[in-house]
C-alpha cells in the first residue's frame, strides 16, 4: 500500500534544509507507521534529491512525524537550479512510498 493511504504531508524548508510532517488520518495508525517508517527508509526512498542526514520527530499526541532532511534543495531557494527550490513536490514523493499495511483489526 501507498503510504498517502494513511496519512497525508506538509512541507517547509529554511536553507538548504527541508522538513516534511506526515499526519495520520486516523491516530490508530500512528504505531504501525511508527514502525515501518524509519528515517533510513525516508532516505533510501528520496536518495536522488537528499544528500544529508533525515532526522524524525516523533509527536505522538497529534499522531505525525516531523522528518528533518539535510542537504535537500541543492543549496536552497536561491542557490538551486531545481524546478521545486522548495522542495514541495519532495512530500507527494514520499507518500508515494511502498510500505506494510497495518494489521487487521
Amino acid at each position: 500500500m501507498k503510504l498517502r493511504e494513511l496519512a497525508h504531508s506538509r512541507t517547509g524548508d529554511k536553507g538548504n534544509t527541508l522538513n516534511i510532517s506526515v499526519i495520520c488520518y486516523e491516530a490508530r495508525h500512528y504505531e504501525h507507521l511508527r514502525a515501518v517508517l524509519t528515517p533510513e527508509r525516508v532516505k533510501a526512498h528520496l536518495a536522488d534529491v537528499v544528500r544529508g542526514s533525515v532526522v524524525r520527530y516523533e509527536l505522538p499526541a497529534i499522531a505525525a512525524f516531523n522528518f528533518v532532511l539535510g542537504d535537500a534543495l541543492g543549496g536552497g531557494v536561491t542557490r538551486s537550479l531545481a524546478l521545486d527550490a522548495h522542495g514541495k513536490s519532495l512530500s507527494s514523493a514520499l507518500m508515494g512510498l511502498e510500505i506494510e499495511a497495518p494489521a487487521a483489526g
